[in-house]
C-alpha cells in the first residue's frame, strides 16, 4: 500500500556522469516494495514530485537504493542532500514486475540509461529463484556507464554504448542475437528503445517499464496516460504501471 513516508539519507555517491546513487532508510518501504515500483519524491521548493525507480533493497538494514540523473533544477537540488538529511516520498508506488513462474528459465534484461536501475533489483530477485540471467545495458558513452560489475555478478552482461567508447558499439537491439536463447524478457528505458525492442521481439513474451513525467503519481491527474491495444482505451503509467505486459499497451 502506498503511503507518505520519510526517507533518511545514509549515503550519496556520484557513480557516473550526472548520475547519483542514494541509499535511504525507511522500515515500511524496505519491507513492502517490489521490483519495478518507484518512489514519488518531494523536493523542497518544487510543487511536483519526481518519480524515481527503486534500484535495490536491503530488507535487513531497512535501506532502499535509488538512482537518478541530474536533468533539471529539481534533481540538481536533490543531489545536494547529504547523509543525515531527509525527504518525504509517496511509496511504494505503481505496479512492478511479475516474477513468479520463472524458475528453470532464462531471462533477458534490457536496460537503457536511467532505465537500468530497476532491472538490478529485479535481477537480484530472479537470481534468488535460480533463474539464468542475461543482461544488455545501453548507455550513450563511456562516462555514462554504471552498475556493470553488479549485473555481471547476476549473469552474462553486455555493455553497449552509442559511440563505441566502451563495450559494444551501437544500440541494445544490435546485441540481442549475441545473448543467445532466452524464454522471456524484461526491459526499461526511453520510449524509442522500448519500441525497437518490442518490434524486434514481437514473438517473445515480455514486460516493459515506461519512463514518464508524472503529475500526481496516484492516477488522478491523467498526465501520464498511454494508449492500450483496446480501441479508445488508455492506462495510467503511474498507477496501472509503470510495468506492463508488452501486449497491454500500444507504443
Amino acid at each position: 500500500m502506498m503511503r507518505k513516508e520519510i526517507m533518511l539519507i545514509n549515503a550519496v555517491e556520484r557513480i557516473a556522469l550526472d548520475t547519483i546513487e542514494m541509499v535511504v532508510e525507511n522500515p515500511y518501504i524496505s519491507q513492502t516494495a517490489t521490483p519495478g515500483q518507484f518512489l514519488h519524491v518531494s523536493v523542497e521548493g518544487y510543487t511536483l514530485r519526481r518519480p524515481i525507480s527503486i534500484a535495490d533493497i536491503n530488507s535487513e538494514n531497512n535501506t532502499i537504493t535509488i538512482l537518478f540523473k541530474i536533468v533539471g533544477a529539481g534533481t540538481a537540488k536533490l543531489a545536494t542532500l547529504s547523509p543525515g538529511m531527509s525527504f518525504d516520498v509517496l511509496g511504494p508506488s505503481g505496479n512492478g514486475f511479475q516474477i513468479e513462474g520463472n524458475q528453470k528459465s532464462t531471462i533477458l534484461l534490457i536496460g537503457g540509461g536511467i532505465g537500468v536501475p530497476p532491472l538490478y533489483y529485479l535481477g537480484k530477485k530472479l537470481a534468488e529463484k535460480n533463474t539464468e540471467i542475461i543482461s544488455i545495458l545501453g548507455f550513450q558513452t563511456e562516462v555514462n556507464v554504471f552498475y556493470e560489475e553488479k549485473f555481471s555478478k547476476l549473469g552474462k552482461t553486455y555493455i553497449v554504448t552509442n559511440d563505441g567508447t566502451y563495450g559494444e558499439e551501437g544500440f541494445v537491439t544490435d546485441i540481442i542475437e549475441k545473448a543467445g536463447d532466452f524464454d522471456s524478457y524484461y526491459s526499461c528505458g526511453p520510449l524509442p528503445m522500448l519500441k525497437a525492442i518490442t518490434a524486434k521481439l514481437k514473438d517473445k513474451p515480455g514486460m516493459i517499464s515506461l519512463e514518464e513525467r508524472m503529475g500526481c503519481g496516484v492516477g488522478a491527474c491523467m498526465a501520464c496516460v498511454i494508449p492500450t491495444d483496446e480501441k479508445g482505451g488508455y492506462k495510467k503509467i503511474c498507477s496501472d504501471g509503470p510495468v506492463f505486459h508488452v501486449q497491454e499497451v500500444s507504443l
